[in-house]
C-alpha cells in the first residue's frame, strides 16, 4: 500500500467529518472537539486552520482519502495531530504518515499528546521517535470526563525516522 501526503482540498472535508463522527474512533482519541456533529463548527474550525502556518496534509492510501495529519502551535511548542479511518486502523497507515510529515516539518522539538489508555497511537508515536516525557489529566470531550493523558516529545533537529 502506498502512503502519500498532500496538501488538504475542500473536497477532503466531507470525508474527514464522516471519519471524526465515528463513535468507536472518538472513544479512542478522548480529546476531540465538544460537539463533533456540529458541521458548522467543524467547517468554521477548518477554515481558521487552513489560515494559520499550520501544517496540515491529507494522508492517501492507493490514492484514496484516509485521514489527515497536522502539525500546528506556536513555535517550540509545536503539535502533531492525527486521525485515520478506523477501516484502516492496524495496517501501519498512521506511521507511515507521521514519519512522512515529520521529515517535512523541521522544527524541534515536536510535541503529542494522546490518552494514555491509546496504546495504538502510542504504538505508533514511538515507532516515529517520539519519547513519552510526561503524565497529564485533561477533560476528554468524547469520553465526558477527565482523564489520564501522556504527552511525548520528538527532540532533536530534523532527522530521518
Amino acid at each position: 500500500m502506498q502512503i502519500t501526503l498532500r496538501e488538504v482540498h475542500d473536497s477532503d472535508l466531507p470525508v474527514f467529518f464522516r471519519q471524526m463522527n465515528d463513535p468507536e474512533a472518538l472513544h479512542m482519541a478522548a480529546f476531540t472537539s465538544k460537539d463533533p456533529t456540529d458541521r458548522d463548527a467543524f467547517d468554521a474550525h477548518w477554515k481558521r486552520i487552513r489560515a494559520s502556518d499550520a501544517v496540515h496534509r491529507t494522508v492517501l492510501a492507493d490514492g484514496d482519502v484516509v485521514g489527515s495529519a497536522s502539525v500546528y502551535g506556536e513555535p517550540n511548542e509545536r503539535e502533531v495531530t492525527y486521525w485515520i479511518d478506523r477501516a484502516y486502523w492496524g495496517r501501519g497507515i498512521a506511521t507511515a504518515a507521521l514519519r512522512e510529515l515529520v521529515t517535512q516539518v523541521p522544527e524541534r522539538p515536536l510535541y503529542a499528546r494522546a490518552a494514555a489508555d491509546n496504546a495504538g497511537s502510542r504504538r505508533v508515536l514511538a515507532k516515529c521517535g517520539f519519547r513519552l516525557t510526561a503524565h497529564a489529566r485533561g477533560y476528554a470531550n468524547a469520553r465526558g470526563e477527565e482523564i489520564d493523558e501522556v504527552v511525548l516529545t520528538l527532540d532533536g533537529r530534523r532527522r530521518r525516522v
